[in-house]
C-alpha cells in the first residue's frame, strides 16, 4: 500500500504545470487571461494592472425632498482596452451604533436596492467607468456617509461619499414640561415633528451660527448636551466658557431631559393666515384645510424662517 501511494504521488506531481511569471496562491495559478481577471489583451489583476476608485472630498449638502447624485467613478492604471464586467455596491456606514445599511448592488445592468432606499435609488450607467448614485426624495435620515465599492474579480476598491441635509436644529419639550423624556420618548417625540435626533456635528454646527439653550437634551448617539453662546449663572454660571456643553452618555431608559431635534429645508411655504376672529386649535386646523393646507408645526417655522425663540421657551428653534 505504502509503494501504490509514493507511486501515485509520482504521478500527480508533474501534472502540475509550471508556469513561471504567475502568481500562486491556494493551490492555484491565476492567469490574467482567464474569465474573471483578464480580457484577452494580456490585461489583469496580477500582471499591474490596478483597480482606482474616486469619490469626492468634500461633503456634499442638498435639502430634503430634493435628489443628489453620490459621485463615483473607476478606472484601471494602465487604461484597459477593454471593458469588463464588474460588481458595483453602495452601502451607508454604521454611524453612532447603528448598523451598516445595504443600498444597491449592480452587476452589468441588473440592480437591485434595499429597504427604505427602494424605488429611490439607482446606479448612473450614462458613462463608462461610472458608478455613481442617485438618490431621490431625500428624507432626514438620508444624511451620513456612503460607500462605494467596485468589484474586479478578486480585486475590489472602494470610497466614501459623505452627505448632508441642510437644515436646523431646534430644542423640544413636550407640553407636560421640562425634562420628561427618556431616550426613546425622545426619538419618537423628533418622529412626531417629522425630525431625526439631532447629532453632534448639527448641534455643535447650530450653536457656531448662534443656538443658545439652557436646557440638556438627547442627541443622537445617546448623550445629553446643551450649547451656550452667552455665560450666565442660570446656564451653568458666569466662568464656564460658551461652547456645547455635556453631561456625557445616560441611561436610555431611567434618565429624563429635553431633545434636540434636526430637521432638513422643507419644499412648500409658510404663511400666516388672517382670520376676522380668534381661534381654538381645532378651528386653526380647519381653517387651514378650508385654505388648502395644514397647520405648520415648530419644524416648519424653523426651517421656513430659523426662529430661535426666548431661551427659556419650551418650544423653539
Amino acid at each position: 500500500m505504502r509503494a501504490s501511494v509514493g507511486l501515485l504521488l509520482l504521478v500527480l506531481l508533474p501534472l502540475l504545470p509550471c508556469v513561471p511569471g504567475l502568481p500562486f496562491y491556494n493551490g492555484f495559478y491565476y492567469s490574467p487571461s482567464g474569465r474573471n481577471l483578464g480580457n484577452g489583451h494580456g490585461e489583469g489583476l496580477f500582471n499591474g494592472v490596478k483597480l482606482v476608485v474616486e469619490t469626492p472630498e468634500e461633503t456634499l449638502f442638498t435639502h430634503q425632498g430634493t435628489s443628489v447624485t453620490l459621485p463615483c467613478r473607476y478606472h484601471y492604471k494602465p487604461a484597459l482596452v477593454s471593458p469588463r464586467p464588474v460588481r458595483i455596491k453602495w452601502w451607508k456606514l454604521s454611524e453612532n451604533g447603528a448598523p451598516e445599511q445595504d443600498v444597491l448592488v449592480s452587476i452589468g445592468q441588473r440592480q437591485r436596492s434595499f429597504g427604505d432606499y427602494q424605488g429611490r435609488v439607482h446606479l448612473l450607467q450614462d458613462r463608462e467607468l461610472e458608478a455613481s448614485l442617485e438618490l431621490q426624495d431625500l428624507q432626514p435620515e438620508d444624511s451620513g456617509r456612503y460607500r462605494c465599492e467596485v468589484i474586479d474579480g478578486l480585486e475590489d476598491e472602494s470610497g466614501v461619499v459623505e452627505l448632508e441635509l441642510r437644515g436646523v436644529v431646534f430644542p423640544y419639550q413636550p407640553s407636560q414640561g421640562r425634562y420628561k423624556l427618556n431616550f426613546p420618548k425622545a426619538q419618537q417625540a423628533c418622529e412626531e415633528q417629522d425630525a431625526v435626533v439631532a447629532s453632534f456635528e448639527q448641534l455643535f454646527r447650530a450653536w457656531e451660527e448662534g443656538l443658545d439653550w439652557c436646557n440638556a437634551g438627547w442627541l443622537e448617539d445617546g448623550s445629553v448636551q446643551y450649547p451656550i453662546t452667552l455665560p450666565r449663572e442660570p446656564c451653568g454660571g458666569l466662568g464656564l466658557a460658551p461652547g456645547v456643553r455635556s453631561y456625557g452618555p445616560r441611561h436610555h431608559r431611567l434618565s429624563r431631559y429635553d431633545v434636540f431635534c434636526f430637521t432638513a429645508a422643507l419644499k412648500g411655504q409658510v404663511y400666516y393666515l388672517e382670520h376676522p376672529e380668534k381661534l381654538t386649535l381645532t378651528e386653526a386646523r380647519e381653517a387651514c384645510r378650508e385654505d388648502g393646507a395644514h397647520i405648520a408645526k415648530i419644524l416648519m417655522l424653523c426651517s421656513a424662517f430659523g426662529l430661535r425663540l426666548p431661551t427659556y421657551s419650551s418650544h423653539g428653534c
